[in-house]
């Protein structure tokens, strides 16, 4: 070129497809460690479950428990029978809320009156990668646990591809509801999510175990006269929901529906198997594991839950009118007081049978990694998800199954008791509005 004026590259900047390829390249041996690859094994391991499902489904032979009950409890419905009371089933009478019947009445229908098993599987299934991807989305919310944990979240585990796709309960169905709504909690959507949440109590009660973590967060968030709307909202949907059943035998109803007091056979319990049987029918027994339960639940609010300094009392307030700052909660906050408080009901029950495994079974890898023992090392913490996996895959349960999946529930509530407390609340200073 004349003047010697050198011709400049006419190669641009490398793409960001290329930048972002060449880092995975690089980093290739933490991706399965560091917690910003989640979508990228949790998409991997996602489309490799829709295999695994389909192979279950059409390898695995189908084992039926509940379902046919299930549809012969909806079909007295569909007959006209509206009394609580009197709609049974192979297995015993209908227990569950009315949400249930109205989901189960559609899968009866989907299912040609519940006779085509295998559509009913896949629906399931369905089902199964809808829950994952909401657990998926909730662990890239809060990016506490390490990719490589998520094989053990869905791969690995025989006893919940059972529950869902083998065995067909009502239990999924209420986790994934339940799921859906801690998404919409973190996406500040509280109002829709509170309706949701309603709606997963309505499939199955276990869900209320969330409650006291979720009126802790609404407290938080709103203050108690804003957050008696979303109650009344809650309150409302299983209010309509139940209406017919109501309208014909409203005691009959709430008593067979919404049964705290039901009694557990031995012959199932996965949990209390070192105990003589006349202990673990013993209402006493059930008297203390209740006192303990509440007991747990108020020592985490008021050490573990609120701010130091924090008056428990502020939180009735609206977050503008408290004398301390009022910080929004963090999505690791969030999820970590609602999974809590599920886990503390479950460490607490009157008994726990395997389809059970599903209330807190996705939960517990983000339990595991938000413990404050510092010796619970990655390899300590997978072993335990093991032992638990080994302990709920134990049939029938054993004294030593049992114990082995107490001592576990032992070791991590002990670390999310000693995991960091909130930072100290500043005093003196007026909050701001929200």
């Amino acid at each position: 070129m004349a003047g010697g004026v050198k011709k400049k590259s006419s190669t641009g900047p490398p793409s960001r497809v290329w930048v972002t390829l060449r880092t995975l390249w690089q980093e290739k041996h933490l991706i399965l460690f560091k917690a910003e690859y989640t979508i990228l094994v949790a998409s991997v391991l996602w489309f490799l479950e829709i295999g695994i499902n389909i192979w279950v489904i059409q390898k695995v032979a189908y084992t039926e428990i509940d379902w046919k009950a299930y549809m012969d409890e909806v079909e007295g419905v569909i007959n006209g029978t509206y009394d609580y009371t009197q709609l049974k089933g192979d297995t015993g009478p209908l227990v569950y809320p009315a949400g249930f019947v109205y989901i189960f009445t559609a899968l009866y229908y989907i299912t040609n009156h519940g006779v085509n098993i295998r559509l009913a599987q896949y629906l399931f299934a369905v089902f199964y990668l809808l829950t994952l991807l909401l657990v998926f989305r909730i662990y890239h919310r809060t990016k506490k646990v390490p990719p490589y944990v998520f094989f053990f979240v869905c791969c690995a585990s025989y006893r919940i591809h059972s529950i869902f796709v083998l065995r067909l309960f009502n239990d999924p169905v209420a986790m994934m509801m339940l799921f859906g709504a801690v998404n919409l909690f973190l996406d500040g959507r509280w109002t829709l999510g509170c309706g949701l949440y309603s709606l997963a109590v309505s499939v199955k009660m276990n869900v209320l175990l969330f409650a006291p973590g979720l009126l802790f967060l609404l407290l938080s968030e709103f203050g108690l006269m804003r957050t008696i709307p979303k109650l009344s909202l809650c309150a409302a949907i299983q209010l309509l929901l139940g209406l017919p059943f109501l309208m014909e035998n409203p005691i009959g109803y709430l008593t067979m529906a919404f049964d705290l007091g039901r009694q557990f056979m031995f012959t199932w319990t996965v949990n209390w198997r070192f105990l003589p049987e006349w202990l673990f029918l013993s209402r006493y027994f059930h008297l203390v594991l209740l006192a303990t339960h509440m007991l747990a639940l108020l020592l985490f609010a008021l050490h573990r839950w609120k701010r130091p300094g924090e008056s428990i009392m502020e939180l009735l307030k609206e977050p503008g009118k408290r004398v301390i700052l009022a910080q929004k909660l963090t999505s690791d906050q969030m999820v970590l007081i609602l999974f809590t408080s599920n886990f503390i009901g479950m460490c607490f029950s009157r008994s726990l049978h395997y389809q059970f495994y599903v209330w807190y079974f996705h939960t517990l890898p983000f339990l595991l990694w938000s413990g404050g023992v510092k010796k619970l090392a990655h390899l300590l913490r997978v072993l335990i998800l093991g032992l638990v996996e080994l302990s709920w895959n134990t049939y029938p349960s054993t004294i030593y199954s049992s114990a082995a999946l107490h001592m576990c529930h032992l070791i991590m509530l002990l670390s999310l008791w000693f995991a960091p407390a909130h930072p100290p609340a500043p005093q003196g200073e007026k909050a701001k509005s929200q």
